[in-house]
């Protein structure tokens, strides 16, 4: 579990094929106080720890994570949101974020107002009703409020911590971004599927 507060960004050091997966490694400050088997979110995905090596760490991604998120389009070079998972005894800043990738969609616009930037992104057919505007959502790991809500996109306004502290900094139109829903929208919209059935 995470809140979609991201503690840093790091860098892709090496991805190495095998099979169907990828194995990433990924250069970060936090690495020398991570271990094996600890889970750590990538742009929103949450990954296990499989080595560690100084202030490197490697991660595997398989086929299903790599259909499922951008995490495939990484490159060495390359910035990474990274957030260590939640402890029972610290506060809750975003909002419960599973680390579970539901789509990815298009950023289809960057525009700076006046001290901040506002991100517009694509939105698919199959789930845009579990958008609400000033709801949650989480972009690629970063959690974030809904500030306009349309038929075919969102937006969303970046602060400048926020966008200095990810790779929000980078990104432009026409990138692929991670999107994971509010996990309390997807459980009413269960439920209520349930209840129409009966």
């Amino acid at each position: 579990m995470f809140t979609g507060i991201v503690e840093e960004v790091g860098e892709v050091v090496a991805i190495r094929p095998e099979a169907g997966n990828v194995h990433l490694k990924i250069k970060a400050r936090m690495a020398p106080e991570l271990r094996v088997d600890q889970s750590v979110a990538h742009n929103g995905v949450c990954l296990t720890v499989v080595e560690l090596e100084g202030d490197t760490y490697t991660v595997t991604a398989v086929l299903e994570t790599l259909r499922r998120s951008n995490l495939g389009d990484l490159k060495p070079g390359d910035g990474v949101d990274l957030e260590r998972s939640l402890k029972l005894d610290d506060r809750l800043d975003g909002h419960m974020v599973q680390g579970h990738v539901d789509e990815v969609v298009n950023c289809t616009g960057v525009q700076q107002e006046g001290g901040s930037w506002r991100f517009a992104f694509s939105s698919s057919e199959r789930h845009r009703h579990l958008l609400v505007e000033k709801g949650s959502v989480c972009l690629n790991g970063v959690s974030l409020t809904v500030a306009s809500l349309y038929d075919d996109r969102f937006e969303v306004a970046i602060i400048p911590y926020t966008f200095d502290h990810t790779v929000f900094r980078a990104m432009k139109a026409g990138d692929r971004v991670n999107v994971e829903y509010d996990v309390l929208g997807k459980y009413v919209e269960r439920m209520l599927k349930a209840r129409s059935i009966s």
